[in-house]
Formats: C-alpha cells, structure tokens, sequence
C-alpha cells in the first residue's frame, strides 16, 4: 500500500524503441536529450520532452556494453561493443570519427570531465587503454590491473585518476600521468559491478553482486580507520549500477532485482525504492536538475522517474522526522511550501524544497536591520530563498 502510493507520486515515463537490451543510459544537452546503447548493436538519441527518436547510429556489429557523452563536448560520444572496438561518433552525422582496438570483448569504457580523453577496458587480457579523444590515439596501456574481467572504469572529477570496478571484487585508482595505481580498495565480498565519484570529491561508492553498496568518504580519509560506510537490505539481488546526484547529497542504485533505491547520502539511509521494469536495471542517471531519473533495462525500454514530489511522500517525511529534522513552513504572499530545516540558527542555510525537489539556500536577515517602524513581529523572519536565477522574497517562517 505504502509502494502504491509512492509510485502515485512519483511520475513514470516510457520511452521504447530499441531492439534488445539496453546497456547503459545517460541525460546531455543539458538534459533536453537521452544518449543510449543497446544489445541491438545501436546507440540512440532521444528527445526528453516528447520521448521520440532523434537519431539512430548503427555503430557496433555486436552488443554495445556503453555510450558516453562529456559534459564539456555535446558534439561527440563514445562507444564500445563485443565486437572489440572503442569508437568515437559525430553525433550530428552519425560519422565514425577514429576507432581503436582491444584483443577482446570492451567491457566498459568512459570519457573525462573535460572530453579530452577516453579509458576503455576488456575483458580477455584485463587490459586498461587511454585515448586521446581527438586523434585516437593511445596514449597509454595499463596491463595487469586486475585478475578478472573490468566491470567499469571512470575519471575522477578532477580528470586527474582513472577508477576501475573488477569481477575480482577490486577497485583501483590509477595515477594518468604515471599509470600507477595509488589506491586499491577491496571491501566487497562478490563482484564490484560499478563504481561513482560525487562531483564534489567528497564521497565515492561501489556497488556489487552482494547486494550492499560501499561508501567511502575519502575527503576526510575515514574509511582508513573505520572502513566505509554500507548500504543495504533494500536491494534484494544483485546492484548493477549506482550514480550520484550532481551535488552528492543522494546516490541511487539500481539492481538485477528490479529494485531502483535512491540513498540520502549524508545521513547514510534508503530514502525511495522504486519498480517499474520488468528485467534487470542496467543502468541509472540523474539529471542536472536532480528532479529525474533515467534508467537503462534489459527489458529493452528506458524509464524516467519524476522526483519533484519526492519529498512529500509520508514514508519520506517519516524517515525525516526520527532523524530529528524539522519541518517548517514558508509562507509567502505568493505561495506555502514545506521545507527541512536541516541545520537551524546558521545564517546560510541549505534546505530542500519539496515541490520542486532542488537545492534552495535560506538567508535569515538579523533582526537588527528591520526597519523600527515594520509590523512585522518579534518571532517573523525576513527570508529570502534562491535557486538558479529565481529568488522567493518570503515574509516569514514557521513550524
């Protein structure tokens, strides 16, 4: 009953199309598009608006493992398939612009922050290879990284490391200018299916096949003493995929159990699990905005979840509550609207905005510089919250 009345509030969408499986899925263009890639030998760009084909690339003769797209060059992505090669695509012509080779099927690959590299890895020889993203070029081969299969490999923020996930229940972390690996984490007890950075630099996370995601908070270096923080019991089978939100404070994961589970990071708790797929969930993604979701499925679809009202599910407000959280009221002359008073008597405060479920910031002016002769009470506040360009002048605040 508590599920039903989740999946009411939160939105679904469909998107169909492709043939076969759906491997991996992501938002560009500044979320206005879809990039995918399918077991069908295809990679596909969808509208986000109307959920309609744009393109559709032909671009491997076999299973394609992974399509990505850099934040900082919208004009090209990368793919790779069990064909064994790694591919660079102008996404207006669909035109192959270099392609490079493994000995055998590329299990992942990535492109960093700043589009000027890409990191694939197969799964024959366990080799991991950097190109440049212009030429083509390989710029550097690292062998014997792992024992076992490379299950993904990604740029830290900073473009500075290369991540790896391993079936031989590693992770590493490669220097890119040596080539050497100067960290190697080993905490889960099955295959490491994927890994995630927040973009923040502060928290890292692994997912694996035994069910539980590790998050490491590697800002303070914590883990080394106290080991990482796990997540689990809301996932059932194995995790195949997990991502942060763009400003770190959520992580949703998403499994061979159907399950997609969406985390409060900072105070390490399940917030949502959602269903709606009817085969594993390959793949998940926030958007810029954090109000969606999109996820990649082997039931051949991609879904998007709408999270603007989030916040106003009971079983949320719930969990918010017994961690002592306030709620409190805004009331405006345009508009009510509950907020979480997450840390009360800072003069910047960040809070959440249930409605639209986006990072506001609460400036609560001192009472010292209100005009003497206001009507305003001794227990109103003058607040004022901002998000993106928009600004909410409120009159008052109040439990």
């Amino acid at each position: 009953m508590v599920e039903r009345a989740m999946m009411r509030l939160i939105r679904q969408r469909l998107i169909e199309g492709h043939q076969d499986g759906v491997n991996s899925v992501e938002f560009c263009f500044d979320d206005q598009k879809i990039l995918s890639a399918s077991t069908d030998g295809t990679c596909r760009l969808w509208d986000f608006d109307s959920g309609n084909e744009d393109k559709c690339y032909n671009t491997h003769d076999q299973h394609v493992t992974a399509a990505r797209m850099s934040r900082q060059n919208r004009f090209r992505f990368v793919s790779a398939g069990w064909d064994k090669k790694v591919c660079m695509w102008d996404v207006e012509t669909g035109q192959c612009l270099w392609s490079g080779s493994h000995k055998g099927i590329v299990s992942c690959v990535g492109i960093s922050n700043d589009g000027s590299s890409v990191v694939s890895a197969s799964d024959l020889d366990f080799t991991l290879k950097v190109w440049d993203a212009n030429t083509g070029q390989m710029t550097r081969e690292v062998k014997d990284l792992h024992t076992s299969t490379l299950t993904s490999c990604n740029f830290s923020p900073n473009d500075d490391r290369i991540v790896t996930t391993s079936m031989d229940m590693s992770t590493k972390f490669i220097d890119l200018k040596t080539g050497a690996n100067v960290l190697t984490l080993g905490d889960h007890i099955n295959i490491i299916s994927g890994c995630d950075m927040a973009r923040n630099g502060r928290w890292f996370a692994t997912c694996s096949w035994d069910k539980t995601i590790k998050l490491f908070d590697i800002a303070t270096g914590s883990y080394r003493s106290q080991g990482p923080i796990t997540l689990s019991k809301y996932h059932e089978g194995c995790i195949s995929s997990c991502h942060f939100s763009p400003d770190g404070s959520m992580l949703v994961s998403g499994g061979y159990d159907l399950n997609l589970v969406i985390w409060d990071v900072e105070n390490a708790i399940h917030k949502l699990k959602l269903q709606g797929h009817s085969d594993w969930i390959e793949d998940v993604r926030f958007n810029e905005g954090q109000d969606w979701l999109v996820t990649a499925s082997k039931d051949s679809t991609i879904r998007l979840w709408n999270l603007e009202e989030a916040d106003m599910i009971p079983a949320v407000l719930e969990t918010k509550k017994s961690l002592g959280l306030k709620i409190l009221t805004v009331r405006s002359s345009y508009t009510t609207v509950h907020v979480d008073q997450i840390r009360w008597g800072c003069s910047v405060q960040c809070i959440r905005l249930h409605a639209y479920y986006n990072l506001f910031s609460v400036y609560q002016l001192p009472k010292a510089i209100f005009n003497t002769n206001s009507r305003r009470q001794p227990d109103h506040y003058l607040c004022v919250l901002s998000y993106g360009r928009k600004t909410v002048y409120c009159d008052r605040l109040s439990q």
